[in-house]
């Protein structure tokens, strides 16, 4: 997930590539295809994930209990 993209891009596609080599018989297509897309949507997910973390500030509390705000002691 930290790593640079294309780094990454080059391992994913030694891995799906290992992948389909091995398991490319001719019957095996519809797995294949689903392996590639899964590989292509966990790898998006994570990219936006990137961007999300890098762009957006964390979530955070930044006001105290109401109670403890105005200062009532019930």
């Amino acid at each position: 997930m930290h790593d640079p993209i294309p780094e990454v891009g080059r391992w994913l596609r030694s891995v799906v590539g290992g992948h389909i080599r091995y398991c490319g018989v001719p019957t095996n297509r519809a797995a294949l295809y689903t392996f590639r897309f899964q590989v292509g949507r966990l790898w998006h997910r994570t990219l936006l994930r990137r961007l999300i973390d890098h762009w957006l500030p964390p979530a955070r509390t930044c006001h105290p209990y109401p109670l403890r705000r105005v200062g009532v002691i019930t």
